[in-house]
Protein backbone atom coordinates (compact mmCIF):
# COMPACT_ATOMS: atom_id res chain seq x y z
CA UNK A 1 0.00 0.00 0.00
CA UNK A 2 1.52 3.36 -1.04
CA UNK A 3 2.48 5.08 1.69
CA UNK A 4 0.44 8.76 3.08
CA UNK A 5 1.79 12.11 2.35
CA UNK A 6 -1.12 14.58 3.08
CA UNK A 7 -4.13 13.70 4.81
CA UNK A 8 -6.82 16.08 5.61
CA UNK A 9 -9.92 15.20 7.82
CA UNK A 10 -13.10 17.53 8.04
CA UNK A 11 -11.97 20.58 6.30
CA UNK A 12 -14.28 23.33 6.80
CA UNK A 13 -13.15 27.10 5.49
CA UNK A 14 -16.04 29.77 6.11
CA UNK A 15 -15.37 33.44 5.18
CA UNK A 16 -18.09 35.27 7.68
CA UNK A 17 -20.07 38.13 6.73
CA UNK A 18 -20.70 40.70 8.27
CA UNK A 19 -23.67 43.95 8.88
CA UNK A 20 -23.45 47.36 10.22
CA UNK A 21 -20.64 49.69 10.41
CA UNK A 22 -20.61 50.96 14.11
CA UNK A 23 -21.29 47.93 15.90
CA UNK A 24 -20.55 45.07 13.03
CA UNK A 25 -22.74 41.42 13.53
CA UNK A 26 -21.83 38.31 12.01
CA UNK A 27 -25.48 37.47 9.84
CA UNK A 28 -23.49 34.33 8.13
CA UNK A 29 -21.04 32.96 6.63
CA UNK A 30 -19.16 32.21 2.66
CA UNK A 31 -18.87 28.06 3.16
CA UNK A 32 -16.32 27.78 0.60
CA UNK A 33 -14.96 24.88 1.90
CA UNK A 34 -17.73 22.02 3.53
CA UNK A 35 -15.97 19.24 5.03
CA UNK A 36 -13.28 17.87 2.15
CA UNK A 37 -11.58 14.31 3.76
CA UNK A 38 -8.79 13.64 1.08
CA UNK A 39 -5.51 11.69 0.80
CA UNK A 40 -2.18 12.26 -0.58
CA UNK A 41 -0.32 9.15 -1.57
CA UNK A 42 3.51 9.70 -2.36
CA UNK A 43 4.71 9.54 -6.08
CA UNK A 44 0.46 10.19 -6.60
CA UNK A 45 -0.92 12.90 -8.82
CA UNK A 46 -4.27 13.82 -7.51
CA UNK A 47 -6.96 15.78 -9.65
CA UNK A 48 -9.14 18.38 -8.23
CA UNK A 49 -11.95 19.32 -10.96
CA UNK A 50 -15.32 21.58 -10.78
CA UNK A 51 -17.20 24.55 -11.49
CA UNK A 52 -15.51 28.04 -11.00
CA UNK A 53 -16.64 28.62 -7.07
CA UNK A 54 -16.52 25.12 -6.20
CA UNK A 55 -13.88 25.87 -3.24
CA UNK A 56 -10.82 24.22 -5.69
CA UNK A 57 -8.61 27.10 -4.93
CA UNK A 58 -10.18 27.89 -1.30
CA UNK A 59 -9.09 24.52 -0.29
CA UNK A 60 -5.41 24.73 -2.22
CA UNK A 61 -4.72 27.81 -0.01
CA UNK A 62 -6.15 26.22 2.88
CA UNK A 63 -3.59 23.31 2.56
CA UNK A 64 -0.71 25.55 2.34
CA UNK A 65 -2.36 27.65 5.37
CA UNK A 66 -2.85 30.63 3.38
CA UNK A 67 -6.36 30.85 4.47
CA UNK A 68 -6.47 29.04 7.81
CA UNK A 69 -9.10 27.24 8.26
CA UNK A 70 -12.07 27.00 9.92
CA UNK A 71 -12.40 23.44 11.78
CA UNK A 72 -10.34 19.97 10.56
CA UNK A 73 -7.09 18.85 10.13
CA UNK A 74 -4.16 18.92 7.60
CA UNK A 75 -1.28 16.58 8.39
CA UNK A 76 1.73 16.66 6.43
CA UNK A 77 4.23 13.27 7.81
CA UNK A 78 2.14 13.10 10.47
CA UNK A 79 2.16 16.77 11.35
CA UNK A 80 -0.76 18.60 11.54
CA UNK A 81 -0.50 22.06 9.89
CA UNK A 82 -3.31 23.56 10.94
CA UNK A 83 -2.08 23.32 14.97
CA UNK A 84 1.59 24.46 13.73
CA UNK A 85 3.16 27.20 15.55
CA UNK A 86 4.74 29.98 13.11
CA UNK A 87 7.97 29.20 13.37
CA UNK A 88 6.86 24.75 12.80
CA UNK A 89 5.24 26.27 9.95
CA UNK A 90 7.62 28.30 8.45
CA UNK A 91 9.74 25.19 8.53
CA UNK A 92 6.77 22.85 7.33
CA UNK A 93 6.80 25.09 3.83
CA UNK A 94 10.17 23.49 2.72
CA UNK A 95 7.92 20.62 2.39
CA UNK A 96 4.79 21.83 0.34
CA UNK A 97 4.74 24.45 -2.05
CA UNK A 98 2.47 25.86 -4.71
CA UNK A 99 2.10 26.88 -8.36
CA UNK A 100 -0.25 29.57 -9.08
CA UNK A 101 -2.29 30.23 -11.96
CA UNK A 102 -1.11 33.77 -13.24
CA UNK A 103 3.23 33.33 -13.35
CA UNK A 104 3.46 36.78 -13.87
CA UNK A 105 1.34 37.83 -10.93
CA UNK A 106 2.97 35.26 -8.22
CA UNK A 107 6.10 36.35 -9.67
CA UNK A 108 8.03 39.62 -8.34
CA UNK A 109 8.58 42.01 -11.23
CA UNK A 110 11.77 43.70 -9.75
CA UNK A 111 13.17 40.46 -8.97
CA UNK A 112 15.37 39.03 -11.73
CA UNK A 113 15.15 34.95 -12.20
CA UNK A 114 18.28 34.66 -10.18
CA UNK A 115 16.85 36.59 -7.40
CA UNK A 116 13.70 34.46 -7.06
CA UNK A 117 15.08 31.43 -7.07
CA UNK A 118 18.16 32.25 -4.81
CA UNK A 119 15.76 34.02 -2.16
CA UNK A 120 13.79 30.51 -0.72
CA UNK A 121 17.38 28.79 -0.83
CA UNK A 122 18.63 31.82 1.18
CA UNK A 123 15.43 31.86 3.53
CA UNK A 124 15.30 28.20 4.30
CA UNK A 125 19.38 27.81 4.44
CA UNK A 126 18.88 25.21 1.43
CA UNK A 127 22.61 25.14 0.55
CA UNK A 128 25.95 27.11 1.45
CA UNK A 129 26.15 31.09 -0.42
CA UNK A 130 28.66 29.78 -2.25
CA UNK A 131 26.41 27.36 -4.04
CA UNK A 132 24.04 29.38 -4.40
CA UNK A 133 24.68 30.27 -8.27
CA UNK A 134 25.23 26.71 -9.29
CA UNK A 135 22.07 25.28 -7.41
CA UNK A 136 20.00 28.36 -9.37
CA UNK A 137 21.07 27.31 -12.75
CA UNK A 138 20.62 23.49 -12.29
CA UNK A 139 16.98 24.53 -11.43
CA UNK A 140 16.69 26.23 -14.40
CA UNK A 141 17.98 23.41 -16.71
CA UNK A 142 15.35 21.02 -14.74
CA UNK A 143 12.73 23.02 -16.18
CA UNK A 144 14.19 23.43 -19.56
CA UNK A 145 15.43 27.28 -19.40
CA UNK A 146 19.26 27.85 -20.08
CA UNK A 147 20.81 29.66 -16.79
CA UNK A 148 22.55 32.27 -19.19
CA UNK A 149 18.58 33.76 -18.83
CA UNK A 150 19.20 33.82 -14.88
CA UNK A 151 19.66 37.52 -15.01
CA UNK A 152 16.46 38.73 -16.69
CA UNK A 153 13.27 40.04 -15.41
CA UNK A 154 9.62 38.34 -15.50
CA UNK A 155 8.42 40.47 -17.79
CA UNK A 156 11.24 39.75 -20.70
CA UNK A 157 9.66 36.12 -20.43
CA UNK A 158 6.70 34.31 -22.65
CA UNK A 159 3.80 33.08 -20.31
CA UNK A 160 5.33 29.39 -20.52
CA UNK A 161 8.28 30.53 -20.11
CA UNK A 162 7.60 32.79 -16.79
CA UNK A 163 5.38 29.26 -15.21
CA UNK A 164 8.66 27.05 -15.98
CA UNK A 165 10.13 29.98 -13.28
CA UNK A 166 7.72 29.34 -11.21
CA UNK A 167 8.01 25.69 -11.64
CA UNK A 168 11.52 25.79 -10.75
CA UNK A 169 10.99 28.66 -7.60
CA UNK A 170 8.44 25.49 -6.13
CA UNK A 171 11.39 22.74 -6.98
CA UNK A 172 13.85 24.82 -5.34
CA UNK A 173 12.68 24.15 -1.95
CA UNK A 174 13.04 20.22 -2.36
CA UNK A 175 9.24 19.69 -1.74
CA UNK A 176 7.65 16.49 -0.80
CA UNK A 177 3.96 17.66 -1.96
CA UNK A 178 3.23 20.70 -4.82
CA UNK A 179 -0.12 22.18 -4.98
CA UNK A 180 -0.97 23.55 -8.43
CA UNK A 181 -3.99 25.71 -8.61
CA UNK A 182 -4.94 25.77 -12.72
CA UNK A 183 -1.47 26.27 -13.72
CA UNK A 184 -1.70 25.85 -17.50
CA UNK A 185 -4.86 27.21 -17.91
CA UNK A 186 -3.74 30.70 -19.19
CA UNK A 187 -1.63 29.30 -21.55
CA UNK A 188 -2.02 28.52 -25.29
CA UNK A 189 -2.81 24.98 -26.19
CA UNK A 190 0.73 24.08 -27.52
CA UNK A 191 2.52 25.40 -23.96
CA UNK A 192 -0.07 23.83 -21.86
CA UNK A 193 1.17 20.29 -23.42
CA UNK A 194 4.64 20.93 -22.39
CA UNK A 195 4.21 22.22 -19.45
CA UNK A 196 1.62 19.25 -18.70
CA UNK A 197 4.64 17.05 -19.79
CA UNK A 198 7.54 18.64 -17.84
CA UNK A 199 5.05 18.53 -14.69
CA UNK A 200 4.65 14.60 -15.16
CA UNK A 201 8.30 14.21 -15.71
CA UNK A 202 9.11 16.05 -12.97
CA UNK A 203 6.71 14.18 -10.54
CA UNK A 204 7.73 10.53 -12.14
CA UNK A 205 11.81 11.28 -12.40
CA UNK A 206 11.97 13.03 -8.25
CA UNK A 207 8.73 11.14 -6.68
CA UNK A 208 7.05 14.30 -6.17
CA UNK A 209 3.22 14.31 -4.81
CA UNK A 210 1.29 16.86 -6.73
CA UNK A 211 -2.42 18.28 -6.09
CA UNK A 212 -3.28 19.27 -9.96
CA UNK A 213 -6.01 21.89 -9.90
CA UNK A 214 -7.98 22.30 -13.08
CA UNK A 215 -11.08 22.84 -15.28
CA UNK A 216 -10.33 21.02 -17.78
CA UNK A 217 -11.23 17.07 -17.69
CA UNK A 218 -9.71 15.95 -20.46
CA UNK A 219 -6.23 17.76 -19.00
CA UNK A 220 -6.83 16.14 -15.55
CA UNK A 221 -6.87 12.70 -17.04
CA UNK A 222 -3.98 12.91 -19.25
CA UNK A 223 -1.68 13.87 -15.90
CA UNK A 224 -3.75 12.38 -12.90
CA UNK A 225 -3.65 8.81 -11.08
CA UNK A 226 -6.68 9.82 -9.15
CA UNK A 227 -9.60 12.59 -9.57
CA UNK A 228 -11.65 13.97 -6.64
CA UNK A 229 -14.53 16.17 -8.22
CA UNK A 230 -16.12 18.73 -6.21
CA UNK A 231 -18.99 20.61 -6.13
CA UNK A 232 -20.47 23.42 -3.74
CA UNK A 233 -17.23 23.01 -1.23
CA UNK A 234 -17.96 19.10 -1.17
CA UNK A 235 -16.28 15.80 -2.74
CA UNK A 236 -18.98 14.54 -4.79
CA UNK A 237 -16.74 11.72 -6.26
CA UNK A 238 -13.38 10.03 -6.00
CA UNK A 239 -11.61 7.49 -7.79
CA UNK A 240 -8.66 6.36 -10.77
CA UNK A 241 -8.98 9.34 -13.13
CA UNK A 242 -9.17 6.76 -16.30
CA UNK A 243 -12.62 4.87 -14.79
CA UNK A 244 -14.16 8.45 -12.89
CA UNK A 245 -13.75 10.33 -16.27
CA UNK A 246 -15.17 7.26 -18.72
CA UNK A 247 -17.34 5.85 -16.38
CA UNK A 248 -18.54 8.92 -14.39
CA UNK A 249 -21.30 7.30 -11.30
CA UNK A 250 -21.91 11.06 -9.71
CA UNK A 251 -24.71 13.09 -12.22
CA UNK A 252 -22.63 15.93 -11.58
CA UNK A 253 -19.25 14.09 -12.97
CA UNK A 254 -21.49 12.62 -15.89
CA UNK A 255 -22.37 16.35 -17.15
CA UNK A 256 -18.53 17.36 -16.63
CA UNK A 257 -17.76 14.58 -18.65
CA UNK A 258 -20.52 15.44 -21.16
CA UNK A 259 -18.81 18.87 -21.82
CA UNK A 260 -14.96 17.18 -22.97
CA UNK A 261 -15.13 18.02 -26.82
CA UNK A 262 -14.01 14.59 -28.51
CA UNK A 263 -10.96 14.89 -31.42
CA UNK A 264 -13.15 12.43 -33.39
CA UNK A 265 -15.68 14.48 -36.21
CA UNK A 266 -17.58 11.07 -36.12
CA UNK A 267 -17.61 10.42 -32.39
CA UNK A 268 -18.19 14.28 -32.06
CA UNK A 269 -21.62 14.09 -33.60
CA UNK A 270 -22.67 11.34 -30.99
CA UNK A 271 -22.18 13.25 -27.98
CA UNK A 272 -24.78 14.08 -25.98
CA UNK A 273 -24.36 17.13 -23.97
CA UNK A 274 -25.83 17.10 -20.50
CA UNK A 275 -26.91 20.65 -20.35
CA UNK A 276 -27.65 21.15 -16.26
CA UNK A 277 -30.50 23.73 -15.79
CA UNK A 278 -29.66 27.10 -13.25
CA UNK A 279 -26.59 28.43 -11.78
CA UNK A 280 -24.93 26.45 -8.22
CA UNK A 281 -26.70 27.30 -5.48
CA UNK A 282 -25.04 30.26 -3.52
CA UNK A 283 -22.49 28.85 -0.56
CA UNK A 284 -24.00 31.53 1.93
CA UNK A 285 -27.20 29.41 1.78
CA UNK A 286 -26.79 26.08 0.45
CA UNK A 287 -29.11 23.89 -0.30
CA UNK A 288 -30.17 20.96 2.06
CA UNK A 289 -30.01 17.44 1.73
CA UNK A 290 -27.86 16.93 -1.19
CA UNK A 291 -26.21 20.14 -2.42
CA UNK A 292 -26.42 19.09 -6.42
CA UNK A 293 -30.03 18.14 -6.63
CA UNK A 294 -31.56 22.02 -7.18
CA UNK A 295 -30.06 20.94 -10.50
CA UNK A 296 -29.74 16.99 -10.65
CA UNK A 297 -32.20 15.48 -13.33
CA UNK A 298 -32.18 12.17 -11.19
CA UNK A 299 -33.53 14.29 -8.40
CA UNK A 300 -37.05 12.81 -6.22
CA UNK A 301 -37.94 14.09 -2.75
CA UNK A 302 -35.58 12.28 -0.49
CA UNK A 303 -33.09 14.34 -1.82
CA UNK A 304 -33.84 17.19 -0.70
CA UNK A 305 -33.70 16.26 2.85
CA UNK A 306 -30.78 13.78 3.02
CA UNK A 307 -27.67 14.27 3.00
CA UNK A 308 -25.34 11.82 1.00
CA UNK A 309 -22.16 10.48 2.07
CA UNK A 310 -19.04 8.95 0.11
CA UNK A 311 -20.39 5.25 -0.30
CA UNK A 312 -18.28 2.81 -2.68
CA UNK A 313 -19.44 3.29 -6.40
CA UNK A 314 -16.88 0.34 -7.61
CA UNK A 315 -12.71 -0.33 -7.11
CA UNK A 316 -11.66 2.15 -5.15
CA UNK A 317 -14.28 4.52 -5.87
CA UNK A 318 -16.78 6.81 -3.63
CA UNK A 319 -19.14 8.92 -4.85
CA UNK A 320 -21.69 11.12 -2.72
CA UNK A 321 -25.30 10.33 -3.92
CA UNK A 322 -28.29 8.64 -2.10
CA UNK A 323 -29.44 7.19 -5.94
CA UNK A 324 -26.32 5.60 -6.96
CA UNK A 325 -27.61 1.86 -6.97
CA UNK A 326 -30.62 2.78 -9.53
CA UNK A 327 -29.10 5.57 -11.88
Amino acid sequence: MAETILELQGIRTYFPLFEGFIRKRQTGSVKAVDGVDLTLHKGEVLGLVGESGCGKSTLARTILQLIPPTAGSIRLGGRDLANCSPRELVAARRDLQMIFQDPYASLNPRLTVFDALAEPLRVHRICAPAAIPERVAELMRTVGLAPRFMQKYPHEFSGGQRQRIAIARALAMEPKVIVADEPVSALDVSIQAQILNLLSELCRRMNLSLIFIAHDLSVVKHISDRVAVMYLGKIVELGPALDVIERPRHPYTRALVSAIPSPHPAQEKLRQRIMLPGDPPSPINPPSGCPFHTRCPYVQERCKTTVPSLVPAGPDRVAACIRLDEI
